[in-house]
């Protein structure tokens, strides 16, 4: 995958790690770093994966709230598991990621999407995607507080 973008691939591997938290809970951040290291030989993306799977799990409770309000008549816990991580790490990026354009956050939701998930997944996720970023416009700007770079 070397012509895949940098962050492209921390999505990637960030959308896996939170499929094995959702699967294993907390014991799962323990062997991210280990599960990044085996999945790429570059600093930066391994450092930019760490850093928005540990973010989506310390925000977990507030992108699920998220998630909740924008995919009307479907319950959390139905979603499949991809689509789920999908959505939390988008949720996640849209709420506390300040450096990354929501348009960017939602094509690159999408695309995971496209790449990882059912047929029917990219369209879902760009509604419930546009959903949560009309939710977020509506309480306010974009949180001040930019968690992303923690």
């Amino acid at each position: 995958m070397p012509s895949t973008d940098r962050r492209t691939m921390a999505r990637e591997l960030t959308m896996q790690a939170i499929c094995q938290m959702d699967v294993q809970g907390e014991s799962a951040l323990a062997t991210l770093d280990r599960f990044f290291t085996e999945n790429t030989d570059d600093p930066e993306v391994r450092k930019l994966a760490e850093k928005w799977s540990k973010g989506v799990w310390l925000s977990m409770k507030e992108c699920d709230a998220l998630i909740t309000v924008a995919a009307v008549k479907w319950e959390l816990s139905r979603l499949n598991q991809v689509d789920r991580s999908i959505l939390r790490l988008g949720a996640y990026q849209l709420k506390y990621c300040h450096d990354i354009p929501e348009k960017v956050v939602i094509n690159e939701a999408i695309e995971l999407a496209k790449k990882y998930s059912a047929e029917s997944s990219p369209a879902f996720v760009n509604g419930v995607m546009d959903a949560i970023l009309k939710k977020l416009r509506m309480d306010s700007p974009r949180d001040s507080e930019n968690k992303c770079e923690k």
